[in-house]
């Protein structure tokens, strides 16, 4: 089987899997002796696991130790709330701030034409914007501090996202973030709920695990591409991956920017859920919590691993010189390892110039495994 047909079968699988949760959930929602707490905490559970996802690209799979998910998480609470306040409901909301607000809302503007899928549409709309606010604060602030490593870049992405926090409750932005004060009115998952016939279809949980799903889906086909190989390289080791021709700054700031995008949807998420932003809810303790999810999950690891030896794989090899009937990939200079387990490293007991057991297949221009041969 050839790795597309194999990703093929594991999408499918994944798909399906959504599918028959969503059916689950659905079920769950409507049920009156379910527990009002279990379908709290499994709408909340969702949204903390995009999060967490997020942080996992950065942290685990490029090897950036970053602390500042709560502020990008902060950036898209606000700014989902800001574009989703009702326009006749601003007045009251911004009272401290004469002319407070924006003087629309995107889901009630589009679903006077559309009906409830304006509202959809409207919804999404806000939430990818939420999304491509925090990215770009992630590239203005990752010019500096992308130069920084380990600690001392965990250190100053959790500065920034405190001053985030500072700047929101200024009272110089209160026409725009009402300062210290709540904001509250807006599209929740609530919203969602339909009515048919005098009955209503409650789906607050079954929206944040389909918007969850389909982003964590997209992290994983990004993951598993060749941008998410380059993530990985640089996680292990910066200088083979340089030596490979891959733009180590560009790539850094790829994923920098990405996993704050996700972030800004996951934080306009929680404030659906909850109905309200403020600025205390996102605290360096959040960023802590969604750090500790992601270690007890696995650093690095998202559930769905690949570790293929496929035919298009050896082929690539093929041609290459074989040391004792096993093909010897060449490799760049590095530390040292012992093989012979297919990859074309020396027998055991024997020593390769290589980084930290990594190998460049010059065929098919991957880092290849010295172990299984397997795609990293």
């Amino acid at each position: 089987m050839t790795m597309k047909q194999e990703k093929k079968r594991i999408y499918l699988r994944a798909a399906l899997a959504l599918a028959a949760l969503l059916v689950v959930l659905l079920a769950l929602d409507n049920l009156s002796f379910v527990p009002s707490m279990l379908l709290t905490v499994l709408r909340k559970g969702a949204i903390y696991a995009l999060v967490a996802v997020s942080m996992n690209l950065l942290n685990g799979f490029t090897g950036l130790f970053s602390l500042g998910q709560a502020g990008f998480m902060l950036l898209g609470a606000y700014t989902y709330a800001i574009l989703t306040i009702p326009a006749a409901s601003q007045k009251s909301i911004y009272q401290r701030y004469a002319n407070g607000g924006i003087g629309f809302s995107i889901p009630e503007l589009l679903s006077k034409p559309l009906g409830g899928f304006g509202l959809l549409l409207g919804v999404v709309f806000c939430l990818i914007l939420a999304g491509f606010i925090a990215a770009l604060f992630a590239f203005l602030i990752g010019l500096p501090v992308l130069k920084l490593k380990s600690d001392y870049l965990a250190i100053a992405t959790l500065g920034f996202a405190e001053i985030i926090r500072a700047a929101v409750v200024y009272e110089g932005f209160g026409p725009l973030t009402n300062g210290s004060n709540l904001l509250y009115g807006f599209t929740s998952f609530a919203s969602f709920n339909l009515s048919l016939g005098g009955t209503t279809l409650h789906l607050e949980t079954v929206m944040p695990f389909l918007f969850s799903g389909i982003c964590i889906a997209i992290i994983l086909l990004l993951i598993n591409s060749t941008y998410g190989r380059a993530f990985k390289a640089i996680r292990d080791d910066e200088i083979a991956a340089e030596a490979m021709g891959i733009n180590l700054a560009s790539h850094k700031r790829m994923s920098f920017i990405i996993s704050s995008f996700f972030a800004g949807i996951s934080g306009a998420m929680l404030a659906m859920y909850q109905a309200s932003v403020q600025a205390t809810t996102f605290k360096s303790s959040m960023t802590y919590e969604i750090l500790l999810i992601v270690v007890i999950g696995g650093i690095g690891c998202i559930g769905v691993h690949y570790s293929p030896v496929h035919e298009d794989v050896r082929q690539a090899v093929a041609p290459l010189p074989a040391w004792n009937g096993k093909h010897h990939l060449p490799f760049v200079h590095g530390g040292r390892a012992a093989g012979g387990h297919g990859c074309g490293l020396p027998p055991d007991g024997q020593s390769a110039d290589i980084p930290c057991g990594v190998c460049c297949c010059y065929a098919c221009r991957i880092f290849l495994c010295t172990a299984d041969l397997s795609l990293l």
